[in-house]
């Protein structure tokens, strides 16, 4: 009897795990997976390069390919990046309660405090100018995050008794996230294709005011990257409000 109740709940797990196996094998049955399509005239590499900036508007081909054609896949980065500073960030809330204190070291000069705090907004607005122009130019959401979590992290060094607050910075990684999803979502819902640029000819080819919605995902992974990047450090700190 008791044999047969274990069988009996197992059937759901056993089900489920064929359904699983079933969608995996007619998604991928159909792809040539070994096909030589490299010098074909139907090569994703061409399709890329003949059609990237009238398709998406951007001038950066490397942007096209990132945010537009390969945004699943970049929305998987950014969903790994924020795994690794969650696991990070749980790991040290495990050290012992004198392992996250601080050493009391030595103040910061006066070149350093001055001249950090001179150089802050500078490294801030040029992280921003990355994510900015991540469409135009070599740079994007991911470089200019880390770029601006520099910034927090010249902060900390320039005023090392400043409070700040983590729940803040959460929220602010938390919503761009959501805006990541949401423009993915506007996609899927106009065309059919998630994150798909659904603005296709906005403003002038080459000029900031366009690429359609491939700017407004460059900010929210700038955002979102320079939010966790900048919590990990706050959290390394071992003082986090």
């Amino acid at each position: 009897m008791m044999e047969r109740s274990t069988i009996q709940r197992s059937l759901p797990a056993l089900a489920i795990s064929i359904l699983i196996a079933g969608t995996l094998f007619l998604a991928f049955v159909e792809i040539g997976f070994g096909e030589n399509k490299v010098d074909s005239e139907d090569a994703v590499a061409n399709r890329y390069i003949a059609n990237g900036t009238t398709e998406t508007g951007s001038s950066n081909l490397v942007t096209s390919v990132v945010v537009n054609y390969r945004g699943f896949d970049t929305l998987g980065e950014v969903t790994v990046l924020f795994l690794a500073a969650t696991g990070v960030g749980a790991m040290i809330n495990l050290l012992p309660e004198d392992g996250k204190k601080r050493s009391k070291g030595p103040k910061p000069s006066l070149i350093m405090t001055q001249g950090g705090m001179l150089a802050i907004p500078v490294i801030a607005l040029f992280g921003t100018y990355v994510f900015l122009h991540g469409h135009l130019s070599p740079g994007g959401g991911f470089q200019g995050g880390v770029i601006i979590a520099t910034a927090f992290l010249l902060y900390l060094i320039a005023k090392p008794d400043a409070k700040t607050s983590h729940r803040t910075l959460s929220l602010s990684e938390s919503l761009a996230g959501l805006s990541f999803i949401g423009i993915g979502l506007i996609g899927l819902a106009v065309s059919g294709i998630f994150l798909d640029n659904v603005i296709e000819g906005f403003g002038v080819l080459g000029e900031l005011v366009s690429g359609g919605l491939l700017p407004l995902i460059y900010i929210a992974i700038g955002i979102k990257v320079g939010s966790e990047m900048s919590g990990l450090v706050e959290k390394m700190r071992g003082d986090a409000s």
